[in-house]
Order: C-alpha cells, then sequence, then structure tokens
C-alpha cells in the first residue's frame, strides 16, 4: 500500500509509514516476512516502537442480532529505539511468526471469506498512531488441506467460513476467535443433517478438529446440534488414509444420534464405502465449491476481491480491541 501520513496523534506533518509484506499466503504457525518502510516528516522524531497487529473481522453475536467487529489477534514489536530525521527514508525489515490457530482466508487461491489484516503502528513521543494496513492472504497447513479435501471426496461442498467471536469450550483454543468452514452434505446425507461446520484448532504438535453437525428436525424430535473434537497429526498421510480418517469422524458425528433420524449410510459396512463416496458431487467437491462461490453468503455477498480491495474501510469502521471477550 502507499505511505500512510500519520495525522492523529502524532501531528500533522509527522511521519509516513508504509508495511511491505512478502508475496504469496503465509501459513498458520509459519512466518511472515517483509519490511516496514519509514518517511520522516517535517520534523526530527524518535521512533519508539514499531509495531504489527494481526487483526481480524468477526462475526459477534448479540441478545438481538449480530454485527461485525475488528479483533487484535496477535501484536509483533519490530523495531523501534531509533532517531528519524527530517524527511528521511528508513526500512525495518521483519520476521514474526504467525499464531497456530491464524484463520485460513483462502484455498488453493481462492477466497474463503474471512478478512484479516497487519496493521502498522508507530510510538513516538508515548503516542501511538495506525499505519500502514495491508490484507493477509493465509493458506492452509497440508494437514488442514487433506482434511477438507478429504470431504469433497467424500460427496461433501462448500458453503461459506466466517470467524465467531468466543472460546469452543473443552478445547485448547488460544486465540480471541474461531473459524468456521460450513460444507453441505451429498444427497445421501440431506435428509439427517443440514449441514457441518469444521473448525481447525491448530498447535504445535497436531490438529483439533472440532465438527458440529446440525441435523435435521424429524416428525417426532426436534433439531439438534451434535458436537464432537478429534484431534490428528502434521506428519504427512496419503489422501486415502484422510478419506477414512474422516470418513470415521462423520460414522461419530451424524451416527451418534441416528436413533432420531434415517441411519446414516457410511455407518453400514466398510464394505459399502466406496458406492457412497462415487453417488456425491465427485472428488475435490469442497475445492470446487470454493472456485465456484459456491454460496452467496460467501464474503458477506460481495466478490472476494472486492473484500480485499476495501479492507481499509472495513477494518477502519470499528475501534480495535485488545482480542475480545470471552464467552
Amino acid at each position: 500500500m502507499v505511505f500512510k501520513k500519520l495525522l492523529g496523534a502524532l501531528g500533522v506533518g509527522g511521519p509516513s509509514v508504509e508495511a511491505v509484506l512478502q508475496p504469496g499466503p503465509a501459513l498458520p504457525g509459519g512466518p511472515l516476512s517483509g519490511e516496514v518502510r519509514l518517511r520522516g516528516g517535517g520534523t526530527d522524531v524518535t521512533v519508539e516502537q514499531i509495531s504489527l497487529l494481526l487483526v481480524a473481522r468477526v462475526e459477534v453475536e448479540g441478545h438481538d442480532e449480530e454485527h461485525d467487529s475488528t479483533v487484535v489477534l496477535e501484536r509483533f514489536t519490530v523495531g523501534g529505539g531509533f532517531r528519524l530525521a527530517q524527511d528521511a527514508e528508513h526500512t525495518v525489515p521483519f520476521t514474526v511468526t504467525l499464531p497456530w490457530e491464524t484463520p485460513v482466508t483462502q484455498l488453493h487461491g481462492q477466497p474463503l471469506g474471512p478478512v484479516l489484516g497487519i496493521r502498522t503502528e508507530l510510538e513516538v513521543a508515548g503516542a501511538r498512531d495506525k499505519g500502514d494496513l495491508d490484507a493477509l492472504a493465509v493458506g492452509p497447513l497440508p494437514a488442514q488441506e487433506a482434511i477438507l479435501e478429504a470431504f469433497g471426496q467424500l460427496g461433501y461442498g462448500f458453503k461459506s467460513a466466517d470467524l465467531e467471536l468466543g472460546h469452543i469450550r473443552g478445547t485448547g483454543q488460544r486465540l480471541p476467535c474461531y473459524q468456521e468452514i460450513e460444507i453441505v452434505p451429498p444427497a445421501g446425507q440431506a435428509h439427517a443433517v443440514n449441514e457441518i461446520e469444521v473448525t481447525f484448532l491448530a498447535a504445535p504438535d497436531g490438529l483439533e478438529v472440532v465438527i458440529e453437525a446440525d441435523r435435521r428436525a424429524g416428525l417426532f424430535s426436534g433439531g439438534q446440534d451434535t458436537v464432537h473434537r478429534f484431534t490428528t497429526s502434521h506428519h504427512a498421510v496419503p489422501q486415502a488414509g484422510r478419506n477414512a480418517e474422516v470418513d470415521a469422524w462423520l460414522q461419530q458425528v451424524i451416527g451418534a444420534h441416528a436413533s432420531h433420524a434415517a441411519p446414516y449410510p457410511y455407518a453400514q459396512g466398510g464394505h459399502h464405502h466406496d458406492d457412497h463416496h462415487r453417488s456425491g458431487p465427485g472428488t475435490g467437491a469442497v475445492v470446487a465449491g470454493v472456485a465456484a462461490g459456491a454460496a452467496v453468503g460467501v464474503v458477506g455477498g460481495m466478490v472476494a476481491a472486492e473484500v480485499i480491495d476495501e479492507i481499509g474501510d472495513a477494518f477502519e469502521d470499528d475501534d480495535e480491541g485488545e482480542g475480545g471477550e470471552e464467552e
């Protein structure tokens, strides 16, 4: 982005700043590199601290309605303690490590919906001022990508993805929000479940996967949600192995309350699995759904590129909180 003049707490004629991120998507738990470029203003100043804020747009559920808010997921100090002369230029290279739970914003280059940004903040003379804001693209970890691919090969299709403020009880969640990836079942399971919500909670030693099934209401029983938590490793596994792993998860999630609905087809014996798998939309259905923009709800009904172009406006609408509130 272009240099942004800091006109707030630092005063008119203060320094300007631009953050340049390394091209390409970052990964959860991986490095994010780039440089902060500063240009001196009308007077010499001492730059006490340069911070990068990982910010996200999240959905907040209120008593009567939902609204979007901006949450700071992480704050990094990348420099400071130097004199910036009038009209002088100064560059500060950086490499920081993103949180393992950083939400995924794209899959195979196609936006999923969530919007993340890196805010550059400058502290001069004890005053902090917001500077540059850049969109941040984050791709999935190999295990996350393989699990989503497995859902596709089992016949499930992508619907939407969003970020929810709050904590999932009983998990090792660390960030103030979590990502929900909504996928829809193949025709064979549509009678039993409306959709599946998948949340990844990554950590250095493995991946926690939370799966919530929004079950359909039966004739004699109301609809209900069933939530299950699973763990898996980051180690490379053949796709067929991931498919079997996810299939087993689905048997447990959807088959947990089979008495309230028609039996889950996959739970009727492994020798039938291949036939059921072929009856779905086909290999890579989740990925294909992302590429096609499977639901109007994806990225709030806007073209993903427009969201990225207007990321500054989206974040400027809110005052940034330091992590939000826990549920």
